[in-house]
C-alpha cells in the first residue's frame, strides 16, 4: 500500500504545476494524458529492452541507450515491426518519454516532439485514434507566450519522471489512476458528474451485478454510459477470472471517452477485452452488430436529461414493448434504463443510478414502471444518502433488475442513513457498503431498513415506488413525561420571578438627573412587576 502513496503523491504532484492556471476539469486532461504517455513510453521501451536482452531494464535510461543502439543498426526494422505487432504502436528514439526528460534537463525541450510523439500513438492502430486529441501543447492556459506554455509542458514532464509506472505491483498503477481521477471530480464538482462514479455507490452497483457470476470466465460487462470507465473497471474486483472479462462501453462526450481508454489500458486491460465507442447511447443503438447482451449491466447516467423522445423510437426494439409509450423528452432517466435492460442477458443482472423522480412520477413514465413491475423486471430500489453526487444534491437511487425470474417481488432498502458527512460530500465506508449488501442478499424485511413488498403491495400502491411507502425509517419520539415537565416549568418560572424581583430592587436603588429618565424607568419597573 506504501508503494501505491507514494506513487499517487508523484502523480498528484504533477497537478501542482497546472493547479492555479485552469481549474481540474481543464488540467485533469493534462496531466492524466502525460501520464499515458508516460506509460506508453516506458512499456515499450521495457518490451523493446525484453526483445533485445531478454531481460527487464535497470532503469528507463539503460533502455533507451539500448533502444537507440539498436535503432542505428540493421535489426531496427524487425524490432520495430515485433513491437507494432506485439504493443500496436512504435515510437522514435526522440519521442519516448526518456527522450523528454533528457530535453527537459538540458533545456532543449521542444512542444513539437511531443505532439509528434502523440501522433505517432494516435496513427499507430485504430486502437489510439485520437487519443490525446484534448491534450492542447499549445494552450493559451499553459502560460502567455510560447516560452512560458513549453515550460509548464516541461516541467510536468520533469516531475511525473519521479513516478514507477512499469515496476508496479498487481493493480497499483491502475488504483492510482483511478485516484486521481477521483480527486478531479472532488475538485471538480458538478462537472465531475459525467466521468466519475464516487466509490460507495459504485461499489454497491459493481457487487450487485456481480453476484452470482463471480466465477464465470469471460464475464461480459456493459455500461453504455461509461464516463471514465470506473464502474466497469470496479467489477474485476469481484471477479476470479479478471483478467477474462469482456469490457463494452459507450461514452458521449469524447473527452471522457479518450479518458476511458487511457483507463483500461493503465489497468491491465488487453486490447482484444475492450470495446469502446463513442456516441450518443440513445440515439442509436449499440452494441448491434457483436455481442448485444451481457451479464453484468452498470449505468449512472446524467439525470433527467433531455432526449428526442421522436415517435420513430416506438418502433425500436429497446422501446417498443411498453405500451407504446417513450420516456418523456425532458426526462430521459427511462429511456436509459431501458437501454440497458434490453441489452441484459436472461441470466445476468443491471443495476443503474437514478434520481427518485422514477419511483413515482406517472404519465409515461407510469404506464412504463408498471410494466415492468408486472414482468417482474425490477427486482429491487435501493435509497441512497443525499449529497453523494458531485453533479448533484439531490437523493439517488439505485434501481435493480433482472429477466425471466421467479416472482414478482420488489426488494426495498433505506440506505438514506448510511453515510459518513464530510465537507462536501457524504461518503459511504465499507460498513455502510457491506450493511446494503447484507440487507440486499437476505432478501427479507428488517424493521427501519428494509421492506419485501409482495406485487399485491405494490399494485395496492398504485405501483408508486416511493420508499417511504414500505420501508418506515422515522424514529420514535420519546414519550413526554408530564409530572417532569411541569415540575421542569415550575422551577424555571420561579428562577424567572425571583430574576425580575432582584433586579427591581437595583432598580428602585438608582437616581435621575433628568425627571423623563425617571419617569421613563418608572414606567418600564411598572411593567416587569405585572410580569
Amino acid at each position: 500500500m506504501a508503494e501505491n502513496k507514494d506513487l499517487v503523491t508523484v502523480l498528484w504532484s504533477g497537478a501542482d504545476v497546472l493547479r492555479g492556471k485552469m481549474d481540474a476539469n481543464e488540467y485533469k486532461t493534462y496531466l492524466l494524458g502525460l501520464v499515458f504517455y508516460k506509460y506508453l513510453s516506458d512499456t515499450y521501451l521495457k518490451k523493446a529492452y525484453d526483445l533485445m536482452e531478454n531481460e527487464d531494464p535497470e532503469s528507463m535510461e539503460a533502455a533507451q541507450a539500448a533502444y537507440e543502439e539498436v535503432m542505428g543498426s540493421d535489426d531496427a526494422q524487425a524490432l520495430k515491426e515485433e513491437l507494432q505487432q506485439s504493443l500496436h504502436y512504435t515510437l522514435d528514439v526522440d519521442m519516448t518519454y526518456t527522450s523528454m526528460v533528457n530535453d527537459v534537463k538540458t533545456n532543449a525541450f521542444q512542444r513539437e516532439k511531443l505532439q509528434a510523439a502523440f501522433n505517432r500513438i494516435q496513427e499507430s492502430d485504430e486502437l489510439f485514434n485520437g487519443l490525446f486529441a484534448d491534450v492542447d501543447l499549445y494552450s493559451t492556459r499553459l502560460g502567455a507566450g510560447d516560452q512560458k506554455q513549453s515550460a509548464t509542458i516541461a516541467e510536468v514532464i520533469r516531475v511525473l519522471d519521479a513516478a514507477d509506472l512499469i515496476h508496479t505491483e498487481g493493480d497499483v498503477l491502475g488504483q492510482a489512476y483511478e485516484y486521481l481521477i477521483g480527486q478531479f471530480a472532488s475538485e471538480t464538482g458538478k462537472k465531475a458528474g459525467e466521468f466519475y462514479t464516487p466509490h460507495g455507490p459504485a461499489q454497491i452497483l459493481c457487487r450487485i451485478a456481480m453476484a452470482g457470476q463471480e466465477n464465470k470466465k469471460g464475464l461480459q460487462v456493459y455500461d453504455p454510459c461509461m464516463g471514465s470507465a470506473s464502474l466497469m473497471l470496479s467489477c474485476r474486483n469481484y471477479s476470479t477470472e479478471p483478467d477474462y472479462i469482456q469490457y463494452y462501453g459507450q461514452e458521449l462526450m469524447p473527452s471522457t471517452y479518450n479518458l476511458a481508454r487511457m483507463n483500461m489500458f493503465l489497468h491491465g486491460v488487453k486490447p482484444e477485452h475492450q470495446k469502446l465507442r463513442n456516441g450518443d447511447t440513445l440515439d442509436a443503438d449499440w452494441p448491434t452488430d457483436e455481442e448485444t447482451t451481457f451479464d453484468a449491466v452498470t449505468m449512472n447516467p446524467p439525470y433527467s436529461a433531455k432526449w428526442s423522445a421522436a415517435e420513430g423510437f416506438k418502433q425500436d426494439e429497446r422501446f417498443m414493448d411498453y405500451g407504446g409509450k417513450l420516456a418523456p423528452k425532458s426526462k430521459a432517466d427511462y429511456a436509459f434504463m431501458l437501454h440497458g435492460f434490453y441489452h441484459l442477458k436472461n441470466t445476468g443482472t443491471m443495476a443503474i443510478v437514478l434520481p427518485h423522480g422514477v419511483l413515482f412520477r406517472g404519465a409515461s413514465e407510469g404506464t412504463i414502471r408498471k410494466m415492468l413491475l408486472e414482468n417482474g423486471s425490477i427486482y429491487a430500489v435501493i435509497g441512497l444518502p443525499s449529497n453523494m453526487f458531485y453533479n448533484t444534491s439531490i437523493p439517488t437511487c439505485i434501481v435493480v433488475l433482472k429477466k425471466h425470474r421467479e416472482g414478482r417481488d420488489v426488494l426495498f432498502i433505506d440506505a438514506s442513513k448510511l453515510f459518513r458527512k464530510e465537507k462536501k460530500q457524504n461518503i459511504m465506508d465499507k460498513e455502510h457498503i457491506d450493511r446494503v449488501l447484507e440487507l440486499y442478499t437476505k432478501r427479507e424485511t428488517v424493521e427501519k431498513e428494509t421492506y419485501l413488498a409482495s406485487f399485491k403491495d405494490i399494485e395496492k400502491n398504485d405501483f408508486n415506488l416511493n420508499i417511504p411507502r414500505y420501508v418506515d425509517n422515522m424514529e420514535e419520539e420519546a414519550e413526554v413525561n408530564l409530572p417532569e415537565l411541569t415540575k421542569s416549568i415550575q422551577e424555571t418560572n420561579k428562577a424567572i420571578q425571583e430574576g425580575n424581583a432582584a433586579m427591581l430592587s437595583m432598580m428602585m436603588d438608582l437616581t435621575y438627573q433628568k425627571e423623563e429618565t425617571k419617569a421613563d424607568m418608572e414606567a418600564f419597573v411598572k411593567m416587569l412587576e405585572e410580569v
